[in-house]
Parts: C-alpha cells; sequence; structure tokens
C-alpha cells in the first residue's frame, strides 16, 4: 500500500469481532479514544451540499439522500494494498438498491494526476477513495471547498437500524479521523493496525524473540546480521513509511505533552528529548549497517517483495501489507507484526501501538451525483458492507459487528497478528493529527526522512529541519490552523 493518514470513548466491548476465533479484540474501555478527540480551532469551509444532484425525499429511511434512479454514479478508488475489488461489491450493492444506475469505476494510483484536471474543471467523480503517495491532500481540497461536509452522511439513518444513525455504527475514532475542524469531511473506512513486520516461521527458526526494548532491538539486529541477513528494510521512495516508527516512538517517549506540542506547532517542539532520543534511536538503523543496503531507493512493492524473498527480517508497515502481498508472500511465511520497541524513560507502555481508521473516502462538493456519493457510502457503513470489505480486502472496516464468524475463522495470519497487537495495546493508541492539517509540513519532514535513511544527513540536522519546517507552518497565514486536544 502507501500512504495512509492513519490518526485513530466508548467500550470496545463493541468491537469487530463476535466470535471465539477472535473473541480477544474485545478491548476494555476506553479504545482508540485515548488521546483522540475533535481538533478544533477556526471552521473549515462549510461546503453546504447545494452543488450536484442531491434529490429530493430526505424523509424516507431507505433514501435518506433521495437518490435518483436514473443518475448515473461515477466511483473513483485509490488501487492500491486493498486492491478494490472491495470498491466493485460496494457499486454492486449500490445497483441492487437503485438498479437504473449506470456505475462507472476506475481503479488507479495516481489520483491527483487523474483528478486534479477533474477538479480543475468542476467534474469530479462522486465518491473517490483519496488515498496513496499521490493522494490529493485533504487539506488542499478543503481550502478550496471541494468537500462535501459530512455530518448528514453521520446523521442519516443506518441501513441495518434506521432507528441508528450512521455514526451509531462506527468504531469510535472513525468520526474524529475525518475531522477539519468540528465537522468530518472524509470517512475513514480501513481500520489499520500499524508496527514491525516479519516471518514468524524465521524468528522459531531461528530461535529470535520479539524485543520489548530499543536495545533488545539492537541486540537482535546485530545477531540477525550475523547470519547474513538484513536486519531491517523500508520502503525508501515513500519515506513515509518510516516517519510512522519515528513519531510512534516520540509519542511513547513524549507522551501526551510531546503529541500536543508537534501537532500545535509550538515553538522548539521538535527540539525536546522526545524527539532527540527516537531520532538518534532510529539513526541507529543506518548508522550500525543494519539497512537492507540499497532500500532508500525501493519502492513499496519492491522492498516488501525482498522482504518476503527473505533478503531483510523486519519491515515497518500499516496491516494492509498482508494484502498487497499475497502474491509474493510464501505460503509458510507466518506474516505477524510488533510494537515499536521502547526507549528508556518511555511515558507510554511498551505495548502502545498506532491504530485507526484510515483510506479516507469523499465526496467532492461539486460532485453531480453527490446524493449517491454519499448513499454509497452509507452502503459502506452497513454490516454488509464491512463483511463484504473483509472478505475482497483481507482487512477489517471501521463498521461494528460486521464480521461474522465465518469470516472470522478464516482470517488471514497477518490479520489475526494485527488484531492481537490492538488487543494487547489495552486502549494506549498513538494518533498523530499533523498529517492531513498540514501536508506541506509532512512532506517537508518526509523529506528530511529521506535524507537521514540515506545517511546524507545525521540526527541533529534532521531536527533543525523537522523545527523549521514547523515554524515555516507556523507562520504561513494561509494556512488554516488547529488545535490538538489536551484530554
Amino acid at each position: 500500500m502507501s500512504e495512509h493518514g492513519l490518526p485513530a470513548d466508548v467500550s470496545r466491548r463493541q468491537m469487530l469481532l463476535r466470535s471465539a476465533a477472535v473473541a480477544a479484540l474485545a478491548a476494555p474501555a476506553a479504545g482508540l479514544a485515548a488521546g483522540c478527540a475533535a481538533g478544533s480551532g477556526s471552521s473549515p469551509k462549510t461546503n453546504p451540499s447545494t452543488s450536484g444532484s442531491t434529490g429530493s425525499g430526505a424523509a424516507d429511511p431507505k433514501n435518506p439522500f433521495g437518490v435518483k434512479d436514473s443518475d448515473p454514479l461515477d466511483v473513483y478508488v485509490f488501487k492500491g494494498g486493498y486492491g478494490d475489488d472491495y470498491a466493485k461489491a460496494f457499486e454492486a450493492m449500490y445497483k441492487q438498491q437503485h438498479s437504473g444506475s449506470n456505475v462507472t469505476h476506475k481503479g488507479s494510483q495516481d489520483v491527483t494526476g487523474d483528478l486534479q484536471p477533474r477538479f480543475n474543471a468542476g467534474n469530479p467523480p462522486d465518491v473517490i477513495d483519496d488515498s496513496g503517495s499521490k493522494q490529493i491532500k485533504l487539506d488542499v481540497l478543503n481550502k478550496g471547498g471541494q468537500l462535501t461536509n459530512l455530518d448528514k452522511l453521520l446523521d442519516a439513518p443506518s441501513i441495518d437500524d434506521p432507528s441508528k444513525k450512521v455514526r451509531d455504527t462506527l468504531l469510535p475514532g472513525t468520526v474524529e479521523t475525518g475531522l477539519l475542524g468540528s465537522s468530518m469531511f472524509s470517512l475513514n473506512y480501513a481500520f489499520t493496525v500499524w508496527g514491525l513486520w516479519y516471518s514468524s516461521t524465521l524468528f522459531t527458526k531461528n530461535g529470535w524473540t520479539i524485543p520489548k526494548t530499543w536495545d533488545d532491538f539492537m541486540t537482535l539486529c546485530a545477531t540477525i546480521k550475523g547470519t547474513g541477513m538484513a536486519p531491517f528494510c523500508h520502503q525508501g521512495k515513500y519515506p513515509y513509511y518510516m516517519m510512522v516508527p519515528l513519531m510512534d516512538m516520540v509519542a511513547k517517549n513524549g507522551g501526551p505533552d510531546a503529541q500536543t506540542a508537534i501537532d500545535n506547532l509550538e515553538p522548539n517542539a521538535w527540539k525536546s528529548d522526545a524527539v532527540k532520543n527516537s531520532v538518534e534511536a532510529l539513526y541507529m538503523l543506518v548508522d550500525k549497517g543494519y539497512m537492507l543496503p540499497g532500500t532508500e531507493g525501493l519502492t513499496h512493492i519492491q522492498s516488501q517483495t525482498q522482504w518476503n524473498q527473505g533478503k531483510a527480517a523486519i519491515i515497518p508497515c500499516g496491516s494492509w501489507l498482508e494484502n498487497e502481498q499475497l502474491a509474493a508472500t510464501p505460503a509458510d511465511f507466518g506474516m505477524a507484526v510488533f510494537a515499536m520497541p521502547s526507549l528508556s524513560g518511555d511515558k507510554m507502555p511498551a505495548t502502545a501501538i498506532r491504530a485507526g481508521a484510515g483510506e479516507p473516502f469523499i465526496v467532492p462538493a461539486k460532485a453531480k451525483n453527490q446524493a449517491g456519493g454519499l448513499e454509497f457510502m452509507r452502503i459502506m457503513c452497513s454490516k454488509a458492507g464491512g463483511a463484504s470489505f473483509a472478505k475482497t480486502a483481507n482487512s477489517l472496516s471501521v463498521v461494528k459487528d460486521s464480521i461474522t464468524p465465518d469470516i472470522a475463522a478464516s482470517l488471514k495470519p497477518g490479520t489475526k497478528s494485527s488484531n492481537d497487537l490492538y488487543t494487547a495495546a489495552n486502549g494506549q493508541i498513538i494518533n498523530w493529527y499533523y498529517l492531513n492539517w498540514y501536508s506541506a509540513f509532512a512532506t517537508d519532514l518526509e523529506n528530511a526522512m529521506s535524507q537521514l535513511m540515506a545517511n546524507k544527513i545525521k540526527p541533529d540536522e534532521f531536527i533543525t529541519r523537522a523545527q523549521a519546517a514547523a515554524d515555516k507552518c507556523a507562520a504561513d497565514s494561509s494556512i488554516q490552523k488547529f488545535k490538538r486536544p489536551t484530554t
């Protein structure tokens, strides 16, 4: 897959899986809500749904947006780690409800190249999975008034139980992840767990144990290197992947104060001990020669395939990895994932992970069939939609109670491992907001990370560049600012 914005209170006993096969997923209260509430600050553009077809008859719970069967629906999907068969299944469900509608589909990876001209011309698709490395940044679209406010979707009656609103059918944290200001503008649909991935078969064969601390991790890397295998590789052409482990380490070491300072663009936030400790630790992978040679120049598919081939032992990624690598993964590989190891003095437990809603779907403000785009999302938010996603994308969605026992029993090892990792986190979930709030700032950070991983700059220079990027963003009055909540 490629880049995913991943920030993530209620009982986790309403989580995804009810069957005995995955009963451990019923985590205790708090769940994703740890440090994850609505972003505040000035409101974004309201983007009222006055353009495009909104239809009539909103009082009908079976057709709350007034979709007209004669109106075509234009669907565009980022075809990454989840593929696009899941979207075709949603389209089939849509056509069952609106048999007269002609649904067109395109799955591709060049989201900006394909869609920027259409946005410029005022002719965007009706619903878009706006993801990947060539995503049209959500803050840019929002600033231009190009996004439909999805609060109307959240307040619509759910398909499974019209007495409930759609918002009540979604996992905690889903709405918050899609907020720009006080309203939701993207439906982040895939429930993603991040961590360090490995072959359980390989580890068992060599007697390697999962490291809990960074010192243990460095010892393990030295042992692995001694066998002739590279301990670590990463998706070098997409430095976002390495920003994730770094920022996980910063969050664990610095706790909520460090996260608030960075998300709020506070002065000298990047000069904290938590940042310094984390950057220096991560750089050890480069400095000690633990990286797969040339990994800094590889795409995500190239690096992941070499990892599957046993050329490297560990790779960072989100839980879409298993589906993305199906064709390249040996049958006995035993895909599994562990949390970022702890640094000395961490303020979050070793089991804390980054997890939550990802894969943002949007309805453009100028969509011709805006009502159809909203209804498409309402179908996605049904139990049948969530179950279909699990079957076709080999991943979990943000739809509560959508996994039936037969689906649960057939979970692949990597998906099962990510579920176990989430359960072990016990509600200690890492999230960052700057990714969706300040895309140019995020890009500056990634460029610095690329240089660090290529050993072209040292940790001190990375920190200097990161702070300069934050200061530049903070000083730019044209960029709408948000505030991370302190609770």
